[in-house]
């Protein structure tokens, strides 16, 4: 297992010095938000439980590779090495077809704290789930100018504004390539990846879990599929198994199986949509989830006691005595 020092170090400085090629896609955001950037890489290593990343994992997450709605592919502790797809097609090369639980990390995480949830999604399931790497675009600034957390989801307006005007950003930016005969060069974006999934008939998706803004891009994902699709968003809801942790986010109401882990010390969560079913309150617990820390919520812990323990692989039956 990795030491914070040492896999928060890796991610800093692969961060640091891959500035130009990030610039170079999206120039005016990339460097406005860049500083946000570098603070949440830090950031990470607080709320999250970046212990479980392995070294060599962590240098695997470097944001060229692992950038916003990336998905990487995250076994659990003590198993296979994590993999980073670049896009759906190389997602469902590498056996995507096969994961029922998609994990999205919050607090505009790098790769490091959205591996190190999804570690921890996979320690309680006994098995590899998918992870959407959340990101940056100027909708952003609203919950990073705020401290990063989780404060999106009480200015929900405010942040589809800039959403909106990020998005019409990179329609200019298709104009202009288009008039140089170029090809345009799009940021993937976290919601519309996890909307993709969702939509996508070769994965059956029965378990998403977030983890504070987490929620709202899973909550955005939902209600796209719903206005999209109304009959395919229900019956997707009817199965789905939805775990908040750290924010209280309004999810369709077709979802059912909604269950909100809440630290009890965690004031972010005021800010939030409420539902009507009252959340899990954790004693003694804020709104990071590093076990390493007091005051965490112990994701793996509580995902074992809502879903139960992992089954061990069944063993082949031998063949009988003759």
């Amino acid at each position: 297992m990795a030491d914070n020092p040492f896999t928060t170090g890796i991610a800093q400085w692969t961060h640091a010095v891959t500035l130009p090629w990030r610039l170079f896609g999206r120039p005016s955001s990339a460097a406005l938000l860049e500083g946000f950037r570098q603070r949440n890489i830090l950031l990470d290593a607080l709320f999250y439980d970046v212990k479980v990343v392995r070294h060599e994992e962590a240098v695997d997450l470097a944001p060229w590779v692992a950038g916003e709605g990336a998905i990487l592919v995250v076994p659990p502790s003590g198993g296979a090495k994590l993999t980073v797809c670049a896009d759906l097609d190389a997602f469902f090369a590498a056996g995507g077809a096969e994961f029922d639980t998609i994990a999205v990390a919050g607090v505009g995480s790098s790769a490091l704290g959205t591996a190190a949830f999804a570690r921890n999604v996979a320690d309680a399931l006994g098995r590899p789930v998918a992870a959407v790497v959340s990101g940056y675009g100027l909708a952003d600034l609203v919950t990073e100018a705020s401290g990063g957390i989780a404060w999106a989801a009480g200015l929900d307006g405010l942040y589809k504004l800039w959403e909106r005007l990020d998005h019409n950003l990179d329609w200019i930016r298709t104009m202009e390539a288009n008039a140089r005969g170029e090809k345009p060069v799009h940021a993937h974006r976290d919601g519309e990846v996890l909307l993709a999934l969702l939509r996508d008939p070769r994965i059956t998706v029965a378990n998403l879990v977030g983890h504070s803004k987490g929620n709202l891009v899973i909550a955005d994902a939902l209600h796209a599929l719903q206005r999209e699709d109304r009959a395919r968003s229900d019956a997707l809801c009817e199965r789905l198994r939805i775990v908040s942790f750290s924010a209280r986010v309004k999810m369709p109401r077709a979802c059912t199986h909604v269950t909100e882990v809440i630290g009890r010390w965690d004031m972010v969560v005021d800010f939030a949509a409420r539902r009507e079913a009252p959340p899990a309150i954790v004693p003694d617990a804020w709104h990071h989830t590093n076990t390493d820390l007091f005051g965490a919520i112990a994701v793996t812990k509580i995902l074992k006691d809502l879903w139960g323990e992992p089954k061990p692989p069944t063993a082949p039956a031998s063949p009988s005595a003759p």
